[in-house]
């Protein structure tokens, strides 16, 4: 029982999955006799997502969040479970739905503009008159009012640091600026900066997958540069988005421009933004698909006359940790060196709500789980590998690299190992980062 709410004073609506979360019902329950009543009912061959994306009307229908066309829509659903009316359409995907007024407009952000964008729009429930209410070109998150009549947009775009502004909702326009962020502004003047460049690359297997590039900002096109890749690539989210990146960002700003390279990330298959069929493409297999597009990824880009094939390599954390391993254990020939940091290393020692979801149960899908571990592939090391982990993870468990760190012993392979005591997932905390960034940069200057 994921969520549950309150749909007026005397009913308690419960949402339930089953265990493969392929299987979604609300139940209305009465808070006087408690009887419950099933008022809603999805399913889906692979998995459903679950959200707080349900609201409520006094006449008892709700409004719901569902990717039952292929993209995620709000639906407008009757108190008895019928869908009254799918009020979005289109290919783009509602990832956030904000509410409705008393004039029963609904207010939503969606990827309407770009799958490496974010909107917010208001809409008719009927789904007509639908008006932009933060359209800039970046990634626009807002937070309104109770009687939705104003919101606060907090935007941001590459090279752009965050400004946060109070917005009128029938129209979208500004009211005030709260937050102009300046500062920042005048800070990026101190730096050397080579802002993003967003773009596709056309892969074999994988098709176009969006992207975006740093070159140093004395880049020579008559020269050959390094490659370093950063990857992520889990289920549902994106690396790719044009927004101001102020945690890695100037690390990656930093490496383009005092250690001359060309620093890259992909948004393999399975990454959110583009249609259900993308992202639900790597269920069962988590690993395979996405290893695919980044190895063909770094291989296309290597066809320019400025990247250097021979010096590839890539870099990770969490599921972009497990990434990172796969691809230089099973891409030897493509990949130079890589650093891995928290990985994952089997499915099996993973969170069984999050790995169920996208590979089901390890009772069905065991060879699944064990095909694209990186366990399953350390015969393939070649290149350099720096594997990072704190003791105290209680996300990633230390376990996952512990196995690796086994695996690895036993396959007679050399390796670069370091564990931060009593870290959680994040490895952060007093000289922490700093300790953590030099090494890793370091790291790659030796061998890239």
């Amino acid at each position: 029982m994921p969520r549950a709410k309150w749909s007026n004073e005397n009913t308690w609506v419960i949402s339930t999955l089953n265990r493969l979360q392929n299987t979604f019902d609300l139940y209305a329950v009465d808070a006087v006799s408690g009887s419950a009543t099933n008022i809603y009912h999805e399913e889906d061959e692979k998995y459903l997502e679950i959200n707080d994306e349900l609201h409520f009307l006094e006449d008892g229908s709700f409004i719901i969040l569902s990717d039952r066309d292929g993209w995620n829509h709000l639906y407008h659903v009757a108190s008895n479970g019928k869908i009254k009316r799918q009020i979005t359409k289109g290919d783009f995907n509602v990832t956030s739905f904000y509410g409705i007024d008393n004039k029963k407009r609904l207010y939503y952000q969606s990827s309407e503009a770009s799958a490496t964008e974010r909107n917010i729009y208001s809409i008719k429930l009927n789904g007509s008159g639908k008006v932009p209410l933060a359209s800039r070109q970046g990634t626009n998150n807002a937070t309104f009012t109770p009687d939705m009549k104003l919101f606060i947009n907090t935007f941001s775009a590459e090279g752009q640091p965050t400004k946060v502004t109070l917005v009128e909702s029938r129209k979208g326009e500004l009211i005030r600026t709260v937050k102009s962020n300046e500062r920042a502004e005048k800070a990026l003047e101190m730096y050397t900066y080579a802002p993003k460049e967003f773009f596709t690359v056309s892969t074999p297997s994988g098709g176009d997958l969006n992207a975006w590039m740093i070159k140093p900002v004395d880049f020579d096109e008559n020269k050959t540069y390094p490659l370093f890749m950063f990857v992520y690539g889990g289920p549902g989210n994106q690396t790719v988005m044009n927004n101001y990146d102020a945690f890695r960002g100037m690390w990656f700003q930093m490496l383009a421009n005092e250690y001359d390279m060309i620093v890259v990330s992909a948004d393999n298959h399975g990454t959110d933004g583009r249609s259900e069929e993308f992202k639900k493409s790597t269920y069962g297999q988590m690993g395979k698909l996405e290893t695919r597009d980044q190895t063909e990824a770094a291989l296309e880009l290597a066809k320019r006359s400025y990247i250097d094939g021979n010096r590839i390599g890539i870099f990770g954390w969490s599921y972009g940790g497990y990434m990172a391993s796969n691809c230089l254990f099973q891409s030897p020939e493509v990949f130079k060196m890589a650093i891995a940091v928290a990985p994952v290393t089997n499915w099996r020692f993973y969170d069984n709500i999050y790995t169920e979801r996208y590979m089901g149960l390890p009772s069905d899908n065991g060879d699944g789980y064990d095909a694209d571990s990186p366990l399953s592939h350390v015969d393939g090391l070649e290149g350099k590998y720096l594997l990072i982990h704190g003791t105290g993870d209680d996300n990633v468990h230390v376990q996952n690299s512990m196995r690796m760190v086994e695996a690895l012993v036993q396959a007679d392979k050399d390796f670069d190992w370091f564990a931060y005591p009593d870290k959680n997932h994040g490895i952060y905390g007093g000289n922490t980062t700093m300790h953590l960034y030099r090494m890793m940069t370091e790291f790659i200057a030796e061998n890239l």
